[in-house]
């Protein structure tokens, strides 16, 4: 059973393992890994027979590593933070200096693990963890295989996470996929996206499943089209050099945005188990129509942030003078798409999807706009439209879901507003502190691989982005920068939906909960 469907408190603590963390001196593992840790640790979700290995090339010993994950720990932890929570858990903080493409290095790595197993009952069940640059993926899975650390007994088990980029385009994710298999079983590998450890994105199948009124509108008769945003205030920061050769279009959409439209469009599966959702999230990836080169040029907008002005009255710089960015530099910034799907349930219904960065503000929901009813019955009021209903899955910050819908205005004439329906997570449930990984790192060290991705939802999401990778490569922007730091994109993004008598939602981020 995942923890996206159980409360912390009734879940089981996960089997004895050691977690391997490769790259274990990066900012991931300070400002993610070991606070999900922390957080799973504090709901004694951790067993009692857990070391977390930390692996890099940094020259410093077991003291120092805790040392150094403990400098920040209490920030990005915050308020909930509990010395003794942190203490139990620093004791259990190894680490060992390892050059990730020396042979000898992986037989020392068995040895360690060895005498792990043998001081702390962690039974040879072991989690690696590639918080590294893509192009080690292979390289450190091969030198894994080698010395015999992935192979699997009935008595033991031995799973992979890999962060994304899985890949940078289709050829490149089907050559990943391939070498990964020569050393792996595919239910070894974890393929992580953070946006599947968030309450909001797990709870639309609860959402459209478990209600019986939503269901039966889940479709093209009743939904006329979504809307899925995925924006960041941040600039491309310390990382200005990957960027360049990623760009927004490779960065977000063939991972997150897809998989948030697979959650959102996807057939009822017949169980929670990995292999029935990842069916059907697949279902969904085969119909979407992928783009010709014709329609890449009216279907898919790109846009790099000039200098600018963000909201709270910071001047920042253009991307081109972002460190480690080419002066002339023609990424994108910012991409947003319209796709379609040949299926019964969502023919005809337009998937707008927009991403990007130095945008207002840092924002992520889901926007369902449904098909406005007839206004026969208004005409002799003053009602000239009705506004159509609408839900909004807030998957960041905020996470909730609200529905808009009309109601009278007390009077005695006929008059319609707009009124929302706001369930807030916080207010029903309480905030616990998260940082998005602690569900995902759980399920694998129990085994279960639902809300990870599978070799073909990777390679399916390629697919579909390929033929605008290939028009934009072919045809470089001419108009770069073309939107200012601090507004929701280039005027192009807004015609992508006008051109179809439609408008992207006004966002209005709601104030932190409290404030």
């Amino acid at each position: 059973m995942s923890l996206m469907q159980t409360d912390y408190t009734e879940a089981p603590p996960a089997p004895p393992n050691v977690m391997i963390i490769f790259g274990a001196g990066g900012d991931l593992t300070k400002r993610k890994l070991v606070p999900a840790l922390y957080h799973l640790s504090n709901a004694r979700l951790l067993p009692e027979s857990f070391v977390m290995l930390g692996l890099d090339r940094l020259d410093m010993d077991d003291d120092g590593f805790r040392n150094l994950m403990g400098e920040q720990i209490r920030d990005h932890v915050g308020e909930v933070f509990e010395e003794d929570v942190w203490t139990k858990l620093c004791e259990r903080l190894q680490y060992m200096k390892i050059d990730m493409l020396s042979g000898p290095d992986y037989e020392l790595l068995c040895e360690r693990l060895s005498r792990i197993d043998a001081e702390r009952g962690t039974e040879g069940n072991y989690l690696f963890y590639m918080a590294i640059p893509p192009s080690l993926f292979s390289k450190v899975a091969d030198h894994l295989g080698d010395v015999g650390l992935l192979h699997e007994t009935e008595d033991d088990w031995r799973r992979v996470i890999i962060e994304k980029p899985f890949g940078r385009d289709l050829d490149s994710a089907i050559a990943l996929n391939n070498h990964l298999h020569k050393n792996l079983d595919e239910d070894q590998i974890y393929r992580i996206d953070h946006y599947l450890g968030k309450e909001t994105v797990q709870n639309i199948m609860v959402f459209r499943f478990a209600n019986g009124f939503i269901e039966p509108l889940w479709n093209r008769h009743h939904i006329d089209h979504v809307q899925i945003t995925v924006a960041e205030s941040v600039g491309v920061e310390h990382r200005g050099a990957y960027y360049e050769e990623a760009g927004a279009m490779r960065d977000m959409i063939p991972n997150h945005l897809l998989v948030l439209l697979g959650f959102l469009a996807m057939e009822p599966p017949n169980s929670f188990e990995a292999h029935a959702m990842r069916d059907e999230v697949n279902k969904v990836l085969d119909a979407i129509t992928p783009l010709t080169p014709e329609q890449v040029l009216t279907h898919a907008v790109r846009g790099q942030y000039g200098a600018g002005t963000m909201p709270n009255g910071e001047q920042v710089m253009a991307y081109r003078a972002s460190n480690g960015v080419d002066p002339n530099s023609h990424t994108e910034t910012f991409a947003a798409l319209k796709l379609g799907m040949d299926n019964w349930r969502w023919a005809g219904v337009p998937f707008y999807l927009r991403t990007g960065k130095r945008l207002t503000a840092q924002y992520t929901e889901i926007a369902i706009q449904f098909k406005k009813a007839p206004t026969i019955m208004f005409q002799d009021t003053e009602v000239d439209e009705l506004e159509p209903d609408m839900v909004v899955l807030r998957i960041q910050p905020n996470e909730g879901i609200q529905m808009s819908l009309g109601a009278k205005i007390p009077g005695p004439t006929m008059r319609i507003g707009t009124v929302n329906m706001d369930f807030c997570y916080e207010d029903y449930f309480g905030n616990k502190p998260a940082t998005g990984y602690e569900t995902l790192i759980y399920d694998c060290m129990k085994g279960d691989a639902t809300l990870y991705k599978h070799a073909d939802t990777v390679e399916k999401g390629w697919e579909i982005v390929q033929s605008v990778l290939d028009v934009w490569s072919a045809l470089p922007p001419r108009e770069f920068p073309n939107y200012a730091a601090g507004t929701w994109g280039p005027a192009a993004a807004g015609n992508l939906l006008r051109e179809d008598g439609r408008l992207w939602r006004r966002i209005q981020v709601p104030k932190a909960h409290g404030r």
